[in-house]
């Protein structure tokens, strides 16, 4: 199988096992068939080989990110516009998509960037409370009922051809610490290298923007650097 037919196949059966906290809704994008189409188009068209890729993985779907794409840090506005693939989606940005495409379009481009990596989440299904973004650390007992769902989706796409030498951790507090965590009790990957996180970096940092995504760059491909 192709890493894309391994992917799409992952994502077509992506279910929760069990029920969630009161007031926790989940975004499953991949049963509306018109955004799975999307990441039939996305996929095919970057990931359409065996090549081994290492995977960089962010918390989970954002309300108008990967929750209405289907594709991690990328948006209705560089799906079109960055990838070639026309939709019908409403065209709101994501902040850490523009951070997320100004990294790719540094390090050469969309082909040689997902060439190399594959972008995941630590829980590849979004939840939304009251209407807003949920991150799934933010609520305990989401946390605990996720962590056995998270085990098993990981294992997943490492089976994907994910190079288990290094992974790369969007997002260096909660996230981080919650990965790390898992990867002590089930040996994931030798070691994983954590990223602040972009939407920190468009909120709180967007001056240094350019020194990050240099960072980034440093970081992507090997060599280990710090931020000033």
């Amino acid at each position: 199988m192709t890493y894309s037919a391994h992917i799409l196949s992952f994502l077509k059966s992506l279910h929760l096992p069990g029920r969630l906290p009161n007031g926790i809704m989940a975004m499953n994008p991949y049963q509306n068939k018109a955004t799975f189409a999307l990441c039939e188009k996305f996929y095919r068209k970057y990931y359409n080989n065996c090549h081994q890729r290492h995977i960089l993985i962010g918390i989970n779907p954002g309300r108008f990110g990967a929750g209405i794409t289907g594709i991690p840090f990328t948006d209705p506005v560089k799906l079109q516009e960055e990838c070639g693939i026309t939709n019908d989606l409403p065209k709101k940005r994501e902040l850490s998509a523009d951070f997320i495409y100004r990294v790719i379009k540094a390090h050469g481009g969309n082909e040689g960037f997902f060439g190399q990596f594959y972008i995941g989440s630590v829980s590849p299904l979004g939840f939304t409370k009251g209407g807003k973004n949920l991150n799934y650390y933010d609520d305990p007992k989401l946390l605990k009922s996720l962590a056995p769902f998270v085990t098993d989706t990981i294992k997943k796409q490492i089976r994907f051809g994910v190079n288990t030498e290094r992974a790369y951790c969007i997002g260096e507090g909660k996230n981080f610490q919650f990965l790390s965590r898992l990867n002590r009790e089930h040996g994931f990957f030798k070691s994983i290298i954590p990223l602040p996180h972009p939407r920190f970096i468009m909120q709180y940092r967007r001056k240094k923007v350019d020194a990050y995504i240099q960072h980034y760059l440093n970081e992507l491909n090997g060599g280990r650097s710090s931020m000033p």
